[in-house]
């Protein structure tokens, strides 16, 4: 079985019908090949292939006249008991009546009339598609397509019509979302299911219960049902998902394989002092088990790269300051960086306070610290004199520069660009360790897809006493609660 992440990963390991020229379909020749090029990038076969329709029409099925509903696209049979124009030049418009003997439906053209109206036979039975609607309370058609009934056999069709996005160029040159249909049907009778190579190994196409990936492919496009379609979708969608994870862990295994970092030895006096006797409370279970994660991180040798998840109040701010002290322990320096200036100030004050008894250099750099206070605050922390510099945006400036950073801590990781962080991380001989925090719910699935260059840990508990969060949405009516709430 081959493997691969795109849809022409294939191509060049077989002759295959997919790479042939658009202009070689039947019925698109070099003029609609070069329009099909231009607006669509559909170059080859299997560009065509992987055009997909925006909906599907059901045409499986006869609604009873009675029984249509506005604004929904329906197909309904009968015999024409009357038509004719009335109007003149631009008001000018074709009606005709149709019954089934449930009621009667009203079609009516505005354009095309020349040609349609000499088709039209009063006593035959027509088929007829469109977009229903009312007017005067009674069914009405505009524009429906229109053909001689034969009876059932021929009137229902075996798939949901597809209608395929196209451009204003293409409409005028016979290519736009129907006639796009009829190519793809014709390229299905050219495409044995042989050229569409499985991609997912079978034991999960089983497992999961999903489509192959050619009857994926065919019911995209031509589905019998709705259920049909959306299991396509389903298989596809998971296809995507499945190789973007793949790519995602490949990335995580060569950073784990090929990254250096420094090594943390030992957890160091200043921890173990500040965990025996200064710890403000006790740790949650969730806390000791995170903690223990970074810890064998650290000692690895290679880059820590960490996402800590948690709830507002979860304690993320402590599991990050006892990471720091683990990097003091071991003779490094360490930053935390937040996304505005009264975070950065409140982590400081608060960090500043637990920290007194240990005597722990620590320092606060913004934007609005004053030039002098900022000239001795670099001084101080290229000499190495600073343990821990807490700010903002401010770290990243390239005026800013340590004896050695071991591991920086990102607070509310998701209000920073990947550039800036990447900034931080070039402070430092080699890649300092990355602890990057957020309380913003993300659940694993996505994590691992967003984040998936990440190792992630989770802090699920709350500390004892502390209260549950909740967000209310209120409208602008009930300001009045939002009020009583502040006050």
């Amino acid at each position: 079985m081959q493997f691969c992440y795109y849809k022409n990963c294939n191509i060049s390991q077989q002759t295959s019908i997919l790479a042939n020229p658009i202009e070689y379909l039947k019925g698109v020749g070099p003029l609609k090949g070069d329009l099909l090029k231009k607006e669509l990038a559909i170059f080859t076969f299997e560009d065509l292939l992987f055009h997909y329709p925006l909906r599907h029409l059901d045409k499986t099925n006869i609604t009873p006249i009675a029984q249509l509903q506005a604004e929904t696209y329906a197909q309904v049979a009968g015999k024409l008991i009357s038509h004719g124009t009335i109007g003149e030049k631009r008001s000018r418009r074709l009606i005709a009546q149709l019954t089934d003997g449930t009621s009667i439906i009203e079609l009516v053209w505005f354009q095309g009339i020349s040609w349609i109206e000499p088709n039209l036979h009063i006593g035959s039975t027509y088929l007829v598609f469109g977009k229903c609607a009312f007017f005067n309370g009674n069914p009405q058609m505009a524009h429906p397509e229109i053909e001689v009934y034969h009876g059932v056999a021929t009137a229902q069709k075996n798939t949901l019509d597809p209608i395929y996005p196209s451009t204003e160029k293409l409409k005028p040159r016979g290519l736009n979302g129907r006639s796009i249909a009829k190519l793809t049907e014709e390229l299905f009778k050219q495409l044995p299911a042989h050229a569409i190579i499985e991609n997912i190994p079978q034991y999960l196409i089983q497992q999961l219960k999903l489509f192959g990936k050619y009857e994926a492919l065919k019911n995209m496009h031509f589905p019998e049902t709705n259920q049909n379609y959306q299991q396509a979708v389903r298989r596809l969608k998971f296809e995507e998902l499945f190789f973007a994870q793949i790519r995602l862990q490949q990335i995580q295994v060569q950073r784990h394989m090929h990254s250096r970092g420094f090594v943390f030895e030992k957890v160091g006096d200043l921890f173990t002092e500040f965990f025996n006797k200064h710890l403000p409370f006790e740790l949650t279970n969730a806390q000791k088990k995170v903690i223990k994660e970074i810890r064998l991180d650290l000692a690895k040798g290679k880059q820590m790269n960490r996402l800590l998840q948690g709830d507002v109040g979860s304690g993320k701010t402590m599991v990050g300051l006892m990471s720091m002290l683990i990097a003091l322990g071991n003779g490094y320096q360490t930053c935390l960086m937040a996304p505005t200036e009264i975070l950065a100030k409140q982590h400081y004050e608060k960090i500043l306070t637990q920290l007194l008894p240990l005597e722990v250099n620590v320092a606060l750099l913004t934007g609005s610290t004053k030039a002098a206070q900022k000239r001795k605050t670099l001084a101080q922390l290229v000499a190495g004199e600073i343990q821990i510099l807490i700010g903002t945006h401010a770290l990243i400036e390239p005026t800013v520069v340590f004896k050695n950073l071991g591991l920086a801590v990102i607070d509310e990781q998701h209000k920073f660009g990947v550039a800036q962080r990447s900034q931080l991380w070039k402070k430092a001989e080699l890649l300092p360790h990355i602890l990057v925090m957020t309380a913003t719910p993300i659940p694993r699935t996505l994590a691992m897809t967003a984040y998936g260059d990440l190792d992630v840990s989770i802090i699920d508990e709350l500390p004892p006493g502390r209260q549950e969060i909740k967000t209310v949405h209120r409208y602008d009516n009930e300001r009045y609660k939002i009020y009583q709430f502040i006050k």
